[in-house]
């Protein structure tokens, strides 16, 4: 009866599809259902395909096959048959199915503990610990090592790790190789102070918290960057880093990543900018920009640390970067050099100099200059004329003297020290407005600022933004000290009367943010006029009426000057003019405004309180310039520079570069100057991009701008073709590009072809769309 039992079963095994099951007599099956025993999630391999089911016993139904070698996880035993857990997964979904297994097709999986293998490393005992002859306490002890000594390994099983001691003993040393219980050991660094050196990131390198690479970097800085250390670590592996302060923090940077440089003091020495810089808190790029140092600048250093020299500039102290100055020398008194003239002029005899008379041309004195009785070095000094001195020539001598009037003496001044400049300067008159204190309160009403807009309104039939605005200047004069004729002045010129079209899109009433190179797309976006005028009249008040501030150069309007070549003559320049506005007359324009509104009253001035409140700077407006899909922009930097790209916006993490050449996809600029970017296929941030001077990093190949209100978009390139939706002033637009990289027009080159939001194509006229913007 027992062998028919054995047959039943195995003919059932075979019908069910059970393959190679083994032979289990039926009453077997029976008592061992009865014991369960509990495992402690064992894992198990499956040596064949094997069917899991919902029980115990090859009568259960099957839920699925398991393949062959996978790994599944045994929690009970009930005779023959396994409890498992089995995860696989389908169409990358994981999926967990339970069941049961016979344990003829499972193998354990080995559980003898692995030999690793990791860079020699240093440890110390943190209590006395044996050394044995194998990984455990079974073994052997081969003697004992006392707290606080090092030792050195390369190789654990386990907790249990392979080291290397050596002691000394009768003068004689002894090297002992064994095996330590890691829970006795620490690994040990070494921290030493050393001679104070300067450390130059060789590449874009990581600071991390601790002298290891354990833990996350805290901050990336791009290659060229220096940082001040005294201090050095030798961690557990060998390596050196050095301890140094990065933003306010004391972290570490790994020795292989940086080159030393030594501080080099020299005699002071004149050098001039050869473009516009910057005065950085320290030595590199990735520090704070502390003031722009325009190009012609001339600076004096005596101290360099690497590639950078420590300068002083409008108040600040700070770096410059050498590769942007040059040696700077002065020109010698020497009579017959010619003036500012180019050509060569030699020395007559005295007899025969000869004068002619110059028209009215103004001149600008480039360093300390004698004013002399005669057209000679030799004749008599009646005065000195200070460096940025601005004076008119009457006339010229054959010798390159010139001959000026100044402070009531009449002499010659050598023609080396002048330079042709274009000035604001009244020079005869200050009694303006140009030259009142901005800090003083004025008189206007808010009437006369509406009815001054509202008259220039109904000359042209032009909108304006600023329309009934004048009470909002008032408040704003009144809650920061500042003067509200002058404020409201200030938005007329800027804003055209509030008609420009900075202002009607942006409610940017002032041209703040904006450079002459990038007009519209650097200039601030605000979310109304209100809060653009409160802005710039508490932005006004802290920084360009702020003594203490680097853009204080006077608190009134005053007045720039520049040389031919539309360089600023900083020593020449002063007031609100000398860093607000490219244009040397832009006070005397605000002024002229301020007189037509309330004329200008000389008494109450003289007498005027000034408030030298200084509220705290405000919070750059959120917002920005958002730009439409597939905007492609070129890297245009010198091949030695690169842009640093980030994670986030506000973080300096340099996670990837872009050197010249580098295409990417512009997609926002916000009112803080940050850009986001696409670089293949993943969004960038960087605030790299110096907008006064964009052509030197990017140019930006297919972005366009309506110049109208609603503009057609039409479905062909003609006024023919039916308008599928028209653009809002100042909405941007992404042009097709042909693959040459040229923009898509219509035969006649009078139409733009467009990309629209939904991905389809369209057409604009180009007498209206505007494609300069950032190319």
């Amino acid at each position: 009866m027992r062998n028919v039992g054995k047959v039943v079963l195995l003919s059932t095994s075979l019908l069910l599809g059970e393959i190679a099951a083994p032979i289990v007599p039926h009453g077997l099956h029976q008592a061992e259902a009865a014991s369960t025993v509990k495992l402690a999630s064992i894992s198990y391999q499956t040596t064949s395909k094997v069917n899991l089911r919902s029980g115990p016993a090859g009568t259960y139904k099957v839920i699925l096959l398991i393949p062959k070698s996978k790994i599944i996880t045994a929690t009970e035993q009930t005779g023959t048959w396994m409890k498992v857990t089995y995860q696989y997964s389908v169409n990358g979904k994981k999926t967990v199915k339970t069941g049961w297994v016979s344990a003829s097709y499972l193998k354990k999986i080995s559980t003898t503990p692995k030999t690793e293998n990791f860079p020699k490393t240093t440890y110390q005992t943190t209590d006395n610990v044996n050394i044995r002859s194998g990984a455990s306490t079974k073994n052997k002890t081969l003697l004992t090592i006392p707290k606080g000594k090092t030792i050195i390994s390369a190789q654990k099983i386990s907790d249990w790790y392979k080291v290397t001691y050596t002691y000394s003993t009768k003068g004689k040393n002894i090297t002992t190789t064994g095996w330590v219980k890691g829970t006795y050991l620490k690994e040990y660094y070494t921290y030493s102070a050393i001679s104070g050196g300067y450390y130059f990131s060789k590449k874009t390198v990581k600071l991390y918290s601790t002298p290891d690479t354990k833990k996350s970097a805290v901050y990336s800085i791009a290659a060229g960057n220096g940082l001040y250390s005294a201090y050095q670590t030798l961690n557990s592996v060998g390596q050196i880093w050095y301890k140094v302060t990065y933003n306010g923090k004391t972290l570490y940077i790994y020795s292989g990543d940086v080159s030393k440089y030594t501080l080099t003091s020299f005699e002071a020495t004149d050098y001039q900018v050869k473009l516009d810089t910057y005065l950085f808190s320290s030595y590199g790029k990735s520090y704070t920009k502390l003031v722009k140092i325009p190009k012609q600048t001339i600076i004096s250093s005596k101290q360099r640390i690497g590639d950078w020299y420590k300068v002083s500039y409008n108040g600040k102290s700070g770096y410059v970067y050498s590769g942007d100055m040059t040696k700077y020398t002065k020109p010698a008194e020497t009579p017959g050099t010619g003036g500012t003239d180019n050509e060569e002029v030699k020395n007559p005899p005295t007899d025969t100099i000869t004068e002619q008379a110059l028209t009215k041309t103004t001149y600008a004195v480039t360093d300390q200059l004698n004013l002399r009785q005669a057209a000679a070095t030799t004749a008599a000094v009646l005065t000195e004329l200070p460096r940025g001195t601005i004076i008119i020539p009457t006339s010229k001598t054959s010798n390159g003297w010139y001959k000026v009037n100044y402070s009531g003496k009449s002499g010659y001044v050598f023609g080396t020290y002048l330079q042709q400049v274009v000035t604001g300067d009244p020079l005869d008159n200050r009694d303006s407005y140009q030259f009142i204190d901005l800090r003083t309160q004025s008189r206007v009403t808010a009437s006369q600022i509406n009815n001054y807009i509202a008259g220039y309104v109904k000359s042209t039939g032009k909108s304006s933004v600023l329309t009934n605005k004048g009470q909002v200047f008032i408040d704003a004069g009144k809650k920061y000290g500042l003067n509200a004729l002058y404020l409201a002045a200030h938005a007329i010129h800027e804003s055209a009367y509030g008609t420009s079209t900075i202002s009607l899109t942006k409610n940017n009433l002032f041209g703040f943010g904006a450079y002459d190179a990038a007009p519209f797309v650097a200039a601030y976006r605000f979310a109304s006029v209100e809060l653009c005028i409160d802005f710039i009249a508490r932005e006004m008040k802290a920084t360009y009426l702020n003594p203490a501030n680097w853009k204080y150069q006077g608190a009134y309007l005053g007045f720039s000057t520049k040389t031919l070549a539309n360089d600023r003559v900083d020593a020449s320049s002063e007031g609100m003019n000398f860093f607000y506005a490219s244009d040397p007359n832009w006070g005397k324009a605000i002024s002229q405004h301020m007189d037509r509104i309330l004329s200008y009253e000389k008494a109450y001035y003289a007498n005027a309180d000034v408030d030298t409140s200084i509220p705290a700077r405000p919070t750059i407006p959120g917002g920005g310039d958002v730009f439409p899909a597939d905007i492609t922009a070129i890297v245009t930097l010198p091949a030695e520079k690169q842009i640093v790209l980030n994670s986030k916006k506000g973080v300096h993490d340099a996670v990837k570069t872009m050197k010249k050449g580098t295409f990417f996809v512009l997609l926002e600029k916000t009112n803080d100057f940050w850009l986001r970017v696409r670089v293949d296929n993943k969004e960038y941030w960087t605030n790299d991009v110096d907008f006064s001077n964009y052509k030197n990093y990017l140019s930006v190949k297919n972005l366009g701008r309506a110049t109208v209100s609603e503009l057609n978009i039409r479905t062909g390139p003609a006024t023919s073709y039916s308008s599928v939706g028209t653009l809002a002033l100042n909405d941007y637009v992404s042009i097709v590009m042909k693959a040459d990289g040229s923009l898509v027009m219509d035969s006649l080159k009078s139409w733009y072809q467009i990309k629209l939001a939904t991905g389809k194509t369209a057409w604009v006229s180009a007498a209206y769309l505007y494609t300069k913007d950032l190319n």
